[in-house]
């Protein structure tokens, strides 16, 4: 199977593109948004209640670590009963969760409202994969695969601000119970759409479980899967380390004010959405998948290792941040697209749901690694770090695509 080839879609399915891209995207916006919805409200529940940052920190590791071990399962289930059904769940999951949290008069309620917002969020890779697949013409994928990724950028840029601006006159809990809106509006929207989302024959519960590779867990036996897990390790261990510690880096390092240094991330995201959106009409052209994604991280890359230099004007440093986040953004789509041909047939929603999990695992690991660097007083070499982080991922780009059968031309 090449980059551009995929069995069994009908050349009638892009008629239903769009509406498939657009809720898709929107439901990954709402769980990005999701994963940011409790952090700027934090000051006024610290105020309330009194916990400390640690405790505060140990609600969104429960997030996180309950959608890490949820996304595979998610993939199971998907494959089984259908993404529109997983999707759905997940969606009224993050309801739930969020009147949880609304509610929450203890630290146990606060615990298990996370909890409720993991397993919300742990559904959105394998599902929305699932159907990007198999409801969106080929010649569209790399489009759609920017479009759902730049919309994931869009949530966690809204969840900050549109939190904060509910938060400071009316409450914190009136926020996070104006924020269930969101999945109420996407549960609408799936139903509204639910013929083109739901399974035709002989897909989803309709399919063997058995895939291509043999059997239910027969994908697992897979090199290339286990590859792919290691890419999404790499590439969110960087990441982590950026998000957590590029503000306090450019502020102790660089000598820049802590408020020019925290717009340092700002830009990585906004250049990482735009590095996205370009690269799903990039790889519509140039199917080259290793090639695209080997292109694009070593600019992030070199951009890194600029930055680690120390040798660069504090400002143009700070600019690297925007190259840096370009690069990581355009590998995405020619990244996704290398995942579905690793995947065999009839396991796409197990082989998303365990291969980016792996995110979760270097999200996990990323930071807290690199910030014992900083704790040894090794600042700019957070970023030589996360360079050898790109570096690595890089070259299980090409070891996957050795294993799943080459390039396409």
């Amino acid at each position: 199977m090449t980059a551009i080839e995929w069995p069994g879609l009908a050349p009638e399915r892009r008629r239903q593109d769009v509406p498939v891209i657009g809720v898709v995207s929107f439901a990954h916006l709402v769980s990005h948004f999701f994963q940011l919805v409790l952090p700027p409200v934090f000051p006024w529940i610290r105020a309330e209640f009194g916990y400390s940052y640690a405790q505060l920190g140990f609600v969104m590791s429960v997030l996180f670590l309950v959608s890490g071990l949820g996304q595979a399962a998610a993939g199971f289930a998907v494959d089984r009963w259908g993404a529109r059904r997983v999707l759905q769940l997940g969606l009224a999951s993050l309801a739930c969760g969020a009147a949880v949290l609304a509610g929450a008069q203890s630290y146990a309620g606060f615990v298990i409202g996370a909890a409720l917002l993991g397993v919300g969020n742990c559904v959105f890779h394998p599902v929305d994969f699932w159907l990007l697949n198999h409801r969106v013409s080929v010649v569209r994928l790399g489009p759609a695969f920017s479009i759902h990724g730049l919309a994931g950028s869009i949530g966690w840029a809204l969840a900050p601000p549109f939190m904060v601006a509910l938060a400071a006159p009316f409450g914190w809990r009136t926020a996070v119970l104006v924020a269930v809106l969101l999945p109420l509006a996407a549960m609408a929207l799936v139903l509204y759409w639910r013929d083109i989302l739901a399974p035709e024959h002989g897909e989803s519960s309709a399919t063997p479980a058995a895939d291509s590779a043999g059997s239910t867990f027969g994908f697992l036996r897979l090199p290339a899967i286990w590859l792919c897990f290691l890419f999404f390790a790499f590439v969110s261990a960087a990441l982590g380390g950026v998000q957590s510690f590029a503000a306090v880096i450019f502020s102790g390092s660089y000598g820049l004010p802590l408020t020019t240094a925290a717009m340092s991330i700002t830009l990585y995201m906004i250049a990482s959405g735009a590095g996205m959106l370009t690269g799903g009409w990039w790889v519509a052209r140039n199917p080259h998948l290793e090639r695209n994604i080997t292109v694009a991280l070593m600019l992030a890359t070199a951009a890194a290792v600029l930055i680690g230099s120390g040798q660069l004007p504090a400002m143009l440093a700070f600019s690297l941040m925007a190259v840096m986040g370009f690069g990581s953004g355009l590998s995405g789509p020619s990244r996704d697209l290398l995942i579905r041909r690793a995947a065999p047939v009839g396991a796409t929603g197990r082989v998303y749901g365990v291969v980016y999990s792996g995110l979760d695992a270097g999200i996990a690991v990323g930071p807290l690694a690199f910030g014992r660097m900083l704790d040894r007083g090794l600042s700019a070499e957070v970023f030589f770090a996360v360079a050898a982080c790109l570096g690595c991922a890089v070259m299980t780009t090409w070891r996957v695509a050795a294993r799943a059968g080459g390039t396409a031309d």
